[in-house]
């Protein structure tokens, strides 16, 4: 049989792609979920998808619109690659331009199976340290995909001039994150989100003066109109005028980020909402795996109360850099009283908890695992600053190793940046004892970051409303219950570059004989009338409580109650706390000025309605799961050395809620089943 006689036979023998759109009609027995994933081996998933889909001819692409909310690397990208293949598509920005959106903070960088170190990297390998490092709790199939895709990126920004970091032969340069022992994230200086969403923003531009992107900076979306059963439009405010404006097209892309600034103190910026996927949960979507909420470990710790937002530390610190506490309680309360400096106290007396917990990966664990260690060590009372809520990472072995001038050159923006907010220097010396010099240590602790829950998508990023797609952060994600550092980026990219506009094709390819519907229609003016009405109704209050205290106390909630670990009892608690904030929202919130022109109370009031919702459905899903894995963490279900005890026999599922008409009410739990093929699920390692 030649080459092209085996090609034949394996697109012959592959089945067809089913349309499994219509997720209520479901026939599966026990769950009303289909995700559809193809069928064959992993490695072929996505390329037997991509042979058997649905097309939309260029001259058809010409006649469809295309709604895209939000700039980041998923929005920007998507936006921009649409536009190239001939979609006429508006592209939705909260803020005064789509540079702004909040993946330009991303510092670290970006992953990808390209081994070019030859030590061992794979797209199996980078598949497998996503699941693993997600404690095997997400899609394999999807995951792969992302694997796959990923060496693509890297060409992709390339090509558009991302100035990543280069060796000294002119070759790419890579180095490594938690969770992986490998080398496979790319970076630029300065920050990677930058330079990436820069190579977005200026495919974008393009599109836009090319005509085929129309872009709305200070445009927020308040709701998604449903006409005949499908995504057809949203609603959206102008922030400049105060007025609500309708937009119409045959599919709405949300790429509006995750929700962690739930917690009100967060990594994420001060804009960043989950209002847009609230939205589409209140109109029927599925959210998916709430309680996957990531601590991020290398954040500046908090300090006085009146901060609004964490500083990120990047995360290829712990490269070099070694993360201690003091090994005696009496050294930590000097530390504390600041009698003494981290510098003073001597290699004998530190403890390098990650290092002598986790042998094989040590200060390179994911994530979680580095943050609950980090929250045990300053529970046990070995804090090192004023709040016994920090712990050291520390560069002293590494400049004493290489050289001041050789680490400067690897972290000396982030060592600027942290001396700009604290104060210290990290690259000073700050004290010699004996033949050893100690630099000024960095002080950090675990803070909410990335979240692995959205809006429940399947193999299509489709979500359970029809013609309704999430990409990014938005959307429950690949990650499972942790996500891996730099993978962020990478999920972002790779389903706005390749694969949301192959799929979102096999949704478009029989509408094109759908007229773009009128916003005069019955269904737009409804969910106008209801946003103007649900604005009236915040501006009547006239209560005595700010936004923002209201907010404050949310936060407070969420991170004592369902924070970094979590309990059955903590959990009611918060959901009866959460009630009681929903009332004071309700009954005696204050809201100065008019509808009319920009009212940035008024805003953040609607924002924060959103976010009260999102904090009942995170403790809902964690009290839903009755184990602990990944980020989500459940002190009741641990192994006797502290780490989490998943329970595979009863909640190896994706946990999707179901809104139930009313905020008040509590959601319906509805569980997709994960199937693993290619892997074997066992616990997770990172001693050996």
């Amino acid at each position: 049989m030649t080459d092209l006689e085996k090609i034949k036979d394996m697109i012959d023998s592959t089945p067809i792609m089913q349309d499994f759109a219509d997720i209520e009609k479901s026939d599966l027995p026990e769950y009303q979920i289909d995700s559809k994933i193809p069928e064959g081996p992993i490695a072929e998933k996505w390329t037997n998808y991509k042979a058997h889909q649905k097309l939309v001819n260029p001259a058809n692409k010409r006649h469809l619109d295309i709604i895209v909310v939000g700039t980041g690397l998923a929005g920007a990208s998507a936006a921009s690659t649409l536009g190239e293949l001939g979609f006429n598509v508006l592209n939705f920005c909260i803020q005064d331009s789509p540079r702004r959106a909040h993946s330009i903070a991303a510092q670290g960088g970006i992953n990808a199976a390209k081994n070019y170190q030859n030590d061992g990297d794979s797209v199996y390998r980078l598949f497998y340290d996503t699941v693993k490092g997600g404690d095997f709790r997400s899609r394999e199939a999807n995951v792969y995909r992302l694997a796959e895709v990923s060496n693509n990126i890297i060409d992709q920004c390339v090509e558009q001039g991302v100035p990543f970091a280069r060796e000294y032969g002119g070759l790419l340069a890579n180095r490594s994150f938690g969770g992986a022992q490998v080398s496979r994230t790319f970076y630029a200086k300065g920050q990677t989100g930058q330079q990436l969403l820069l190579g977005a923003y200026s495919s974008l531009n393009r599109q836009i003066e090319l005509g085929k992107v129309k872009s709305f900076n200070r445009y927020e979306m308040h709701d998604v109109v449903m006409v005949d059963g499908r995504a057809r439009g949203i609603i959206a405010k102008n922030l400049v005028t105060g007025k609500f404006e309708r937009f119409a097209a045959h599919a709405v892309v949300l790429a509006t980020g995750g929700y962690g600034n739930t917690y009100f103190l967060s990594t994420n910026a001060m804009s960043c909402n989950c209002s847009a996927a609230i939205a589409a949960y209140r109109k029927g979507a599925y959210f998916a795996n709430p309680a996957f909420v990531q601590i991020h470990p290398t954040c500046i710790p908090v300090h006085g109360d009146k901060q609004s937002k964490l500083t990120l530390m990047s995360e290829s610190l712990r490269n070099d850099g070694r993360i201690w506490v003091p090994k005696d309680l009496e050294t930590a309360k000097k530390l504390q009283k600041g009698e003494i400096k981290g510098s003073d106290v001597p290699e004998e007396e530190r403890d390098y908890y990650l290092e002598r917990r986790y042998p094989a990966f040590g200060n390179l664990v994911p994530r979680d695992v580095a943050s609950r260690a980090a929250k045990e060590r300053c529970d046990k009372g070995f804090g090192v600053n004023n709040t016994g809520l920090a712990v050291f990472l520390d560069f002293s072995e590494a400049i004493n190793r290489l050289g001041i001038d050789q680490v400067r050159q690897r972290y000396g923006n982030l060592f600027d940046m942290y001396e700009e907010i604290t104060d210290v220097n990290p690259g000073e010396l700050g004290n010699k004892i004996g033949e050893v010099c100690y630099y000024n240590p960095m002080m950090i602790f675990p803070a909410i970051h990335y979240t692995m829950g959205g809006l429940w998508v399947d193999y299509e990023l489709q979500t359970s409303l029809k013609g309704l797609f999430a990409i990014g952060e938005c959307n429950f994600s690949d990650h499972g219950a942790n996500r891996l550092g730099a993978s962020a980026l990478m999920q972002g990219l790779a389903d706005g570059y390749f694969v949301l506009p192959y799929t979102i094709q096999n949704y478009l390819s029989d509408q094109i004989s759908v007229p773009c519907p009128s916003t005069s229609l019955p269904e737009f003016e409804e969910t106008e009338k209801a946003c103007i009405a649900r604005q009236q109704q915040l501006l009547s209050i006239q209560g005595n409580h700010s936004v923002d205290s209201i907010h404050k106390e949310l936060g407070h909630v969420m991170w004592e109650y369902v924070g970094m670990a979590r309990t059955k009892e903590s959990l009611e608690t918060a959901l009866a706390k959460l009630k009681e904030i929903r009332k004071v929202f309700e009954t005696d919130l204050y809201v100065p000025g008019t509808a009319e022109g920009y009212n940035n109370e008024l805003d953040k009031a609607f924002r924060l309605r959103d976010f009260i919702t999102m904090g009942e459905l995170i403790a809902y899903d964690a009290l839903n799961r009755n184990e602990s894995c990944g980020g989500h963490f459940r002190e009741e279900y641990q192994t006797e050395e502290g780490e989490a005890k998943r329970d595979d026999k009863n909640y190896f599922y994706v946990s999707c809620w179901d809104y139930q008409g009313s905020d008040d009410k509590a959601p319906e739990l509805i569980k997709e089943p994960l199937h693993y093929e290619a892997i074997k699920v066992q616990t997770r390692n990172y001693k050996s």
